[in-house]
């Protein structure tokens, strides 16, 4: 099993003819069974896109088209910060089930809009700002260094890009492996949040335990440690490695992400260390560690 993406996604570039597009593109349909299967630009429908290996995808005006003829039931989104609302939008009205933006610098007020489209449709966000995810040897969407990965058993849930790559190759290393990678984003408006990701690794079989990396500013990371205290109290835990990244960034000063902001007493990293901690998690004292940590806690 796996959550979210496996040999049965089909997946829209939306932003295919750009470089960005073009070349990860090119790096997810070099990974085992990932299905690319269109692209789409207004002014190119009809063409066809075609990868430095020969291999070529169909080019649609709009995402409708592109899911009519292929079945697609995934996207993932590499336009300018400019148009990558729309093109969520787009996606979201043509019925897209799983939705990933990997854009960087998606104005606030334009997620908003996309936040209040995303909740009254049936479609789920990742993103923006964001690494994608990856199902080792099933299905990669977005920009994860694939060679990392292997088939195991740690979910790895994180708001930060490089350090999902951290947690993920010392799993590897640990020969632990992944069950499914899922890098949420750093933004203050985004589409899927902690327990949503945490509630699916937790019905996940093949998940067996979790690391869960959060960043300074917000409050998700404790809403997500209320969120596993209040499932342990149903039954349903799995052993949690924690880490939080930018304990040591000045207060009121923005710290990489554009979320990581401490403002208010809140935000800070003591304090969702503390609500780690309290939730059961085993908070790792460095990024450095985390597999160490894992390890350990599992051979307790």
């Amino acid at each position: 099993m796996s959550i979210l993406i496996n040999t049965e996604t089909k997946i829209i570039v939306q932003g295919l003819t750009g470089k960005t597009g073009t070349f990860h593109t090119e790096q997810a349909l070099a990974y085992s069974n990932t299905r690319m299967v269109a692209g789409t630009h207004p002014k190119k429908g009809g063409q066809t896109w075609q990868a430095t290996d020969g291999t070529s995808l169909p080019l649609f005006a709009t995402v409708v088209e592109a899911k009519a003829a292929t079945g697609a039931n995934a996207s993932v989104i590499y336009v300018p910060p400019a148009g990558a609302a729309a093109a969520i939008i787009e996606a979201i009205d043509a019925g897209i089930e799983l939705i990933t933006c990997i854009t960087e610098g998606v104005p606030v007020m334009d997620m908003v809009k996309v936040k209040e489209r995303l909740a009254a449709s049936s479609s789920r966000l990742i993103g923006p700002n964001c690494p994608g995810l990856l199902t080792p040897d099933e299905c990669k969407i977005g920009i994860m260094p694939s060679s990392i990965f292997r088939k195991g058993s740690v979910g790895v849930l994180s708001r930060s890009g490089t350090l999902t790559y951290e947690a993920v190759f010392q799993t590897s290393n640990a020969g632990l492996g992944q069950s499914t990678a899922v890098g949420i984003g750093g933004d203050p408006v985004k589409g899927t949040e902690f327990i949503d990701v945490l509630d699916m690794f937790l019905s996940d079989d093949e998940t067996q335990s979790i690391i869960m990396i959060g960043e300074i500013g917000g409050s998700a990371e404790e809403e997500a440690a209320q969120f596993l205290i209040d499932e342990a109290r149903k039954g349903r835990s799995k052993p949690t490695v924690g880490f939080i990244a930018g304990r040591t960034s000045p207060p009121g000063r923005t710290m990489g992400h554009a979320g990581a902001v401490i403002s208010g007493g809140k935000g800070g990293a003591e304090d969702k260390i503390a609500a780690l901690q309290e939730a059961g998690v085993r908070v790792s004292p460095s990024p450095a560690t985390l597999g160490e940590t894992l390890v350990a806690l599992l051979n307790e």
